[in-house]
């Protein structure tokens, strides 16, 4: 959800039990957002200076601490309010879906009176909670830092391990996601704050939740950090290219035969993480688990329908299933500005589209139609391309430079094009590599700049250009939402699609991967290596292969559903064989 479009979304929807993630790597952004909601809230605002020691952890501890004390004030709030008006206590109750006990509760009140009708709303308020206000940090995003004289700082004063003391610092109960792969100083820094072990009751105050692409990645990780004490409360399952931001793209494994590894696999890897984490805390004397400690298993990315989420919760037993790309339709929840708002709302399928604007080298989804690609592209017309760079977090590039520079800047993009046309002998080679090259854009500033825009706060360096990077998913929404049409569509109680034919979230993700592989193919054409060919013979079979396991799996879960057999299946014939047909890929 990139840098900005959540980094409030606590305080707008806790309230109602709803759990959502903050990115806390953008300090400035966290610091500018802390003055906007001291503003909204009357409290007195006291600037942290860059100047000051520690500065962008206190910052983010200070903020996290702000979120929680209007989000508590605002659960008190709801707490004390009555249920014959139209308060928030009502709306609370009203967005549960409707097979959750307490909504049967609510919904007996209007039958009930007297005692009765007191008691039962006794009931309700005591089960008010709010949702969690959990972080991310990608952990790619972890530069090292320097003093005003130039001097590198040590490592603890790196971007995420910064972030990871801020949040360990913090009031917060809640859980820090890991996204982006293992990074193991940041993973072994966890070691250094208590809130990360169990207490003397067994409860752990900051858990972690790793975001993680397959089976794999979830067991290499997770034994990492159990082996240090460090228990994983929840792995969360994305899907590589069916989402939104960057796309961690794995080897043509698709999202199905993945869950499948996590259903069959769970007790086993979840017995192998105990044991080594119960090892860890006995041998480091820290107090062991009481009781056994629970862990989550859950899935997001290109999920779209109820009967998608019922999918991924009742076959595949996963706990709960995340949705992002659609809120960005919904402006009670995410912070995008007026001008994007109109621009997602009406935009077609074509507009999104999976790009390598990104200086981490990760393919990012991209939309067309951003203030951020105009301006981008404005600056190559007026033979200027490239970002002026003032955030410096993405800054890794030491090809020109002793200290590391970022490849969207436009120092770096100078530097390169000058040394491309030394180096490229041919006309179009070049004008390749230089097309390649001034793709690239500053994420730092145009993934924030939307919270800063819809706040009516201070705009730094006038850089107003907007990033946005929803999942191609967002191509089946057109329209603003309230939240509570968004809550009742997740449960199947409306229907906001659009009128485009939507496959199966996982023919989606199919599709997706298969075009992507081709494009990647088309790139590589005439540079075929034999790990190049490897390559894409490793892909081609993962995707036969996950063809076949869903051939099995909609023949086996869809019975009853004739119109989902035959379209779905006709669907992964009709990829199976293009796939096949495709140059190189033809081998077995």
């Amino acid at each position: 959800m990139g840098l900005g479009f959540t980094i409030d979304t606590p305080i707008k929807v806790a309230k109602y039990g709803i759990s959502s993630v903050v990115s806390i790597i953008e300090d400035q952004l966290i610091e500018q957002m802390r003055e906007v909601i001291c503003t909204q809230e009357k409290i007195k605002f006291l600037r942290i200076d860059e100047h000051e020691h520690d500065y962008r952890a206190k910052r983010i501890s200070v903020y996290l601490n702000l979120l929680q004390f209007v989000v508590n004030r605002q659960i008190d709030k709801i707490r004390n309010e009555n249920f014959e008006n139209d308060h928030d206590i009502n709306f609370y109750f009203q967005l549960l879906p409707d097979t959750s006990a307490l909504k049967i509760k609510y919904e007996s009140l209007s039958a009930l009176s007297g005692h009765e009708k007191i008691e039962v709303e006794k009931i309700l308020k005591e089960h008010i909670v709010a949702g969690a206000i959990d972080v991310n940090i990608m952990t790619k995003v972890d530069k090292t830092n320097y003093d005003p004289a130039g001097c590198e700082l040590p490592a603890e004063y790196s971007d995420a391990l910064a972030c990871l003391r801020g949040f360990a610092n913090s009031d917060l109960n809640s859980s820090v996601i890991f996204s982006a792969g293992l990074n193991p100083r940041l993973y072994s820094y966890c070691e250094k704050f208590d809130d990360f072990f169990p207490d003397q009751n067994g409860y752990i105050r900051k858990k972690v939740i790793l975001k993680v692409s397959d089976y794999r990645s979830a067991l290499i990780q997770g034994k990492f950090l159990a082996k240090k004490g460090i228990w994983v409360s929840e792995f969360r399952i994305e899907s590589g290219i069916n989402c939104g931001g960057h796309a961690f793209i794995a080897n043509g494994i698709l999202l199905g035969p993945i869950l499948e590894d996590f259903k069959t696999k769970r007790t086993e890897l979840f017995d192998e993480l105990l044991g080594d984490c119960s090892k860890a805390l006995t041998q480091a004397n820290r107090r062991p688990f009481c009781d056994t400690p629970a862990q989550r298993i859950t899935a997001q990315g290109g999920i779209g329908t109820a009967a998608e989420n019922n999918l991924l919760t009742e076959y595949y037993h996963i706990d709960s299933t995340g949705w992002g790309s659609p809120f960005l339709l919904v402006p009670e929840v995410t912070n995008v500005d007026e001008d994007t708002l109109n621009k997602l709302s009406h935009a077609q399928k074509q507009d999104f589209y999976l790009s390598d604007s990104s200086p981490l080298g990760v393919p990012f989804h991209n939309f067309r139609l951003s203030s951020s690609e105009t301006q981008r592209k404005e600056r190559i017309a007026k033979n200027r391309p490239g970002s002026p760079c003032y955030k410096k977090f993405l800054t890794f590039s030491k090809e020109f430079t002793d200290k590391p520079i970022c490849t969207a800047s436009r120092q770096y993009q100078k530097l390169k094009i000058d040394a491309l046309k030394k180096s490229c002998s041919d006309e179009a080679t070049l004008q390749a590599e230089i097309a390649k090259l001034i793709e690239k854009d500053c994420l730092c500033e145009g993934l924030g700049v939307s919270a800063l825009l819809k706040n009516k706060a201070k705009i730094v360096h006038k850089l107003s250009a907007v990033t946005i990077c929803p999942g191609p998913n967002l191509a089946y929404f057109s329209g603003v939402f309230t939240l509570k049409e968004m809550v009742d569509h997740i449960y199947g109680r409306l229907n906001l699609l659009n009128n485009l034919i939507r496959p199966n979230l996982f023919v989606n993700e199919l599709q997706l991967y298969v075009d992507y592989i081709k494009r990647e193919f088309e790139k590589s054409r005439n540079d075929l290596t034999a790990k190049k060919e490897d390559y894409f013979q490793t892909f081609k079979n993962n995707l036969v292969d996950g063809i076949q396991y869903y051939e099995s799996l909609f023949s086996k879960i869809a019975k009853s559903d004739t119109d989902f057999q035959k379209n779905n299946l006709k669907l992964l014939k009709d990829i199976k064989e293009s796939l096949i047909r495709f140059p190189l890929l033809q081998k077995s």
